[in-house]
């Protein structure tokens, strides 16, 4: 496994297991064999419905607890500063550990749903500058931050976000924000990494794999690391998970980099931050 460091010398591997949708035994059974397998790195949310499983896994594993990097996230309708230590007290709750590694807010305010979307977000993060600086949480970020929703942040945050986790795959991947946050020292992170299964049958990236003897889903989490961006595929399926770790024994060229970052829109969610709860549709 290869490792990052964070703006605030923490590191966390540049590979991890996201466990969306994994919920009961199947939550617990996916972390299990992905930790067994040598993932670091498990990403939950509140929003998830899963925290009391992955906790679980995590604790039944056999693996140190400092080995294992665990991010949750503060759900975007508790945005403020109370409601921010509330919530994260549940998320620990439920895990049932004594801190979290990384803590995020899930989604920023907008100025669709918070009055003052900006003291909102402001304030959730102070909650959460507060408990890292308890040792309840090792490092604190954001997630679907967009630059307008990071300046307004860094005009009141003593803490900078360690990371910035954004939809992030073949089709869509949003390199003006990625940019933005490279410049400040933000680690990307990226979810949906495979486009929600849009990449595959994708001629282009058929191709590629066969030249590597890899899979298409190999090639792309290669992609997206070699763009310096931490990856968080989720599955369920043990082959699948065994697969999605063995791609530090290639290497993309440049030409096919290029190749993959101008392949047309596919794959996008449809959200977008300062729109939630409403969505576009996929072109």
């Amino acid at each position: 496994m290869q490792y990052i460091t964070l703006n605030d010398g923490n590191k966390i591997p540049l590979l991890g297991l996201g466990t969306y949708k994994a919920t009961e035994e199947i939550g617990v059974e996916s972390v299990q064999a992905a930790l067994a397998s040598g993932y670091r790195l498990i990403d939950t949310a509140a929003k998830y419905q899963n925290e009391e499983q992955v906790g679980r896994a995590i604790r039944q594993s056999g693996v140190p607890r400092e080995e294992i990097v665990v991010t949750t996230k503060l759900w975007r309708e508790n945005l403020g500063y109370e409601e921010a230590k509330e919530a994260f007290a549940e998320s620990l709750r439920k895990l049932d550990l004594r801190y979290i590694d990384l803590y995020l807010i899930h989604w920023p305010a907008n100025a669709k749903n918070y009055a003052d979307w900006e003291r909102a977000n402001a304030d959730a993060w102070l909650a959460m500058e507060e408990l890292q600086a308890e040792g309840k949480v090792r490092s604190i970020g954001v997630s679907n931050f967009w630059p307008e929703h990071l300046e307004a942040l860094s005009r009141t945050a003593r803490v900078m976000p360690a990371v910035n986790q954004i939809e992030f795959h073949p089709g869509y991947w949003q390199p003006e924000v990625v940019e933005f946050c490279r410049q400040r020292g933000i680690t990307v992170q990226a979810w949906s990494p495979l486009a929600r299964g849009k990449v595959f049958g994708n001629e282009v990236l058929e191709d590629i794999a066969n030249k590597h003897r890899k899979t298409v889903s190999q090639v792309c989490l290669r992609w997206v690391i070699q763009h310096g961006v931490v990856v968080i595929p989720k599955s369920a399926s043990l082959s699948r998970i065994r697969e999605n770790l063995d791609i530090f024994d290639f290497e993309l060229t440049d030409a096919e980099m290029e190749q993959i970052n101008t392949l047309p829109q596919m794959g996008f969610s449809g959200e977008l931050p300062h729109m939630w709860p409403d969505r576009v549709t996929d072109k």
